[in-house]
């Protein structure tokens, strides 16, 4: 396949806010691209248009969990982008809770989020990346897409399932100009684990230290993960994985699928645990 040229053309980012889908569409400014910026924060959206280099760009409030919402986004996409050449989904949140601590609510409200949002914007944009003579997604996914941790299970659930749409996509949309290709970050330090969202019956005090534990564990800058986002979007591959834990990871979830978690039981379980009370009595 050949890559694409960003210079002028139009790529769409969802959870452009904040996080990774602000540093990619950074990164997509300063090769020259168009941008189509999505995300239901207004003032996180304004606040990275204005840093943004080039013109052209877009910005465009949207809940991707709204079915009315996100079909009204495509008509407004392809209103001021009539020819959008690339998809980059980076929306998505964080839980954490084992599954005693977890509602069906906060895990449904998770699976809405980071998949059927993924879905919705995909699928309604796909009509307009076939009309491209080439055209790419990109589906950010997470190394729990490739190995499930205790303590994160509507997160890892989410994730598996991400991979596999996209993994059947891929499969489905082969022999046409649309390619799809998955990332698999791990260890960036977006914030993503410190402004997520955690069971409603977990201590606020301790999820704050299970989450400030598992950030201290991250060592990817995101300009450095927004590059190689960047680039996996340019060059059209299927499978990207970013930061030295995913690579790890990926490897040893092939090699020992069973038994994957018992090395990394230590490091991640310490770091999520949310089960153990802090003790506040006076010293």
């Amino acid at each position: 396949m050949r890559p694409l040229d960003v210079r002028g053309r139009t790529t769409v980012i969802t959870g452009a806010a904040s996080g990774m889908g602000a540093e990619v569409a950074r990164e997509l400014s300063r090769r020259g691209a168009r941008l189509a910026l999505v995300d239901r924060n207004a003032e996180g959206l304004a606040a990275v248009a204005a840093t943004l280099a080039g013109a052209g760009h877009t910005t465009h409030v949207v809940d991707l969990s709204d079915d009315e919402a996100v079909a009204a986004l495509g008509h407004e996409v392809e209103a001021s982008h009539p020819h959008a050449q690339a998809l980059v989904t980076c929306a998505g949140s964080s839980m954490l809770g084992d599954i005693d601590q977890l509602t069906m609510a906060e895990m449904r409200w998770l699976m809405d989020v980071n998949l059927w949002g993924t879905v919705n914007v995909t699928k309604t944009l796909l009509p307009a990346l076939r009309r491209e003579p080439a055209a790419h997604i990109t589906h950010l996914v997470s190394i729990y897409g490739l190995a499930a941790p205790a303590g994160r299970i509507p997160y890892a659930m989410s994730k598996f399932a991400v991979r596999g749409f996209t993994e059947a996509l891929r499969h489905e949309l082969e022999g046409s100009t649309v390619s799809v290709g998955a990332v698999y970050p791990a260890g960036v330090k977006t914030g993503i684990i410190l402004h997520g969202r955690y069971a409603a019956a977990i201590d606020p005090a301790v999820a704050d230290r299970a989450a400030q534990a598992q950030a201290a564990m991250y060592h990817t800058e995101p300009a450095d993960a927004a590059r190689r986002i960047v680039e996996a979007t340019v060059r059209r591959r299927t499978r990207t994985m970013i930061g030295r834990e995913a690579r790890l990871v990926d490897v040893l979830a092939r090699i020992t699928p069973n038994h994957y978690w018992a090395p990394m039981r230590r490091p991640l379980r310490d770091a999520i645990d949310t089960t153990t009370p802090i003790d506040s009595s006076p010293r």
